[in-house]
């Protein structure tokens, strides 16, 4: 067993429904087989299990693994693509990279620097928009396995619209690969398998017609896409489903709305729309910097929640700017406060827990991730600031416990990620650090 000791942020209570942070200054952490067995105060836990090897992570802070609720593995090398709107973004961008990842060996080494991306930002578990091969897709669900990083994934379908024309497949061929994707895959270790339609842009009813198919006839599957995040791509799928009531409608006629299924940006809800995302039990990845970045629009989260919709975090590489949740957390604040009284005043507890706890309940993981209580898997990242950085000046000087957690979020980055570990194993070393002590 190892007894790791450091002060220790995390928020098991949903603060917005008036949960607070908990804070430990200096507690005792106890992870035997990759679970956590005990947790206290340092001294009092020490005193329980004097022969432990003790980890000393006291100059930094200790947060759960973040978990990113929408993000694209073939992106990772058109992060960056700014001044575009979403569609163009896609045709000139994201879809010309995306067909490249037909070649398996151009998809393993892509797949390799996505996972490394997400675990040096801290990123331990992650709901992955896939690739529209399925070869690519089984590289990016075997990299997963060899580092260890919690994954939700699948193949994406499409099956009009798109460009070049290699992305698309038809709807019988699209359920035969997505059932083969998932009995490879889905429950075998920390992998499961989501049905990813890439939006109803791309997706006929027959298409998504497959798409139900695949999610009931793989037990405990997921399902994700997009919805709502551009105006112009509302305009359009409402051409294409003229009959339809909204753009939730294209996938709730097909029985695609549930307490599994997750979709991303919603940047432009009707209230029907939130109605039935919160009465479903559905999940919206928020992604706010893609939202800025493409010029989609500000998130109403106030609405959402007023709606009883879950809301976590997601970085939408390569839409977004990067894997950091800690940026996307501040760029989660900006947002609601350019909205002025529309908005929903946010601070560093709910920054915290829209990039941890809120991501573990809107995946289904509540029971293993999200923060550090006794039961739960050690998945874990430790902020330790470089001497003399801002960052480290800040912390050295924070009020309190809040405070150290606004800057973090405020100033901290990818650089600031000394650690990570995922049920106990390290899979981000340690870099040099004068705070990293072995030992009593």
């Amino acid at each position: 067993m190892t007894l790791y000791r450091a002060r220790v942020l995390d928020t098991p209570d949903d603060p917005f429904t008036g949960g607070e942070l908990r804070a430990d200054d200096d507690a005792g952490l106890v992870v035997r087989d990759g679970q956590i067995v005990a947790r206290g105060a340092y001294a009092q836990v020490r005193g329980d299990h004097p022969e432990d090897h003790v980890v000393d992570l006291r100059d930094g802070i200790l947060l759960p693994g973040f978990v990113d609720t929408h993000v694209h593995f073939p992106q990772v090398r058109v992060i960056g693509g700014l001044g575009m709107p979403l569609l163009r973004w896609l045709d000139e961008r994201a879809l010309p990279e995306e067909a490249r990842l037909a070649d398996p060996a151009y998809a393993r080494s892509v797949a390799a620097e996505f996972v490394r991306g997400l675990v040096e930002a801290g990123t331990t578990t992650a709901l992955v928009f896939g690739a529209h091969f399925a070869p690519a897709v089984d590289e990016v669900f075997a990299e997963a396995a060899r580092v260890g990083l919690r994954i939700t994934s699948g193949l994406v379908v499409s099956d009009r619209l798109l460009r070049p024309s290699e992305l698309l497949t038809s709807p019988d061929r699209a359920y035969e690969l997505s059932c083969e994707l998932a009995g490879r895959w889905h429950g075998v270790g920390r992998a499961r398998y989501a049905v990813t339609p890439r939006f109803s842009y791309s997706a006929t009813d027959d298409l998504l017609d497959a798409c139900a198919s695949v999610l009931k006839d793989v037990p405990g599957s997921w399902f994700t896409s997009h919805v709502n995040e551009n105006l112009a791509e509302i305009a359009r799928v409402a051409e294409l489903f003229d009959d339809a009531h909204d753009y939730v409608d294209t996938y709730d006629r097909h029985g695609l709305v549930g307490r599994r299924s997750v979709f991303a940006h919603n940047v432009h809800p009707t209230d029907r729309e939130l109605s039935i995302l919160g009465a479903e039990g559905a999940t919206v990845a928020h992604c706010p910097s893609s939202n800025a970045s493409l010029g989609s629009g500000l998130f109403p989260l106030r609405r959402h929640l007023e709606h009883g919709v879950r809301v976590a975090l997601g970085s939408d590489v390569g839409g977004g700017t990067g894997f950091s949740l800690l940026k996307e957390g501040l760029q989660a604040y900006f947002a609601q406060q350019l909205m002025g009284e529309e908005g929903m005043p946010l601070g560093p507890v709910h920054l915290l827990h829209l990039a941890t706890a809120a991501g573990a309940a809107g995946l289904g993981l509540a029971d293993q991730v999200g923060d550090l209580d006794v039961g739960k898997q050690f998945d874990a990242v430790w902020v330790s600031a470089a001497e003399g950085s801002t960052l480290d000046v800040g912390l050295r000087h924070a009020r309190d416990a809040e405070n150290a957690l606004a800057t973090v979020f405020a100033l901290g980055g990818v650089a600031d990620i000394a650690a990570v570990w995922i049920a106990g194993e390290p899979v981000h070393r340690p870099r040099q650090r004068t705070g990293l002590r072995l030992g009593a």
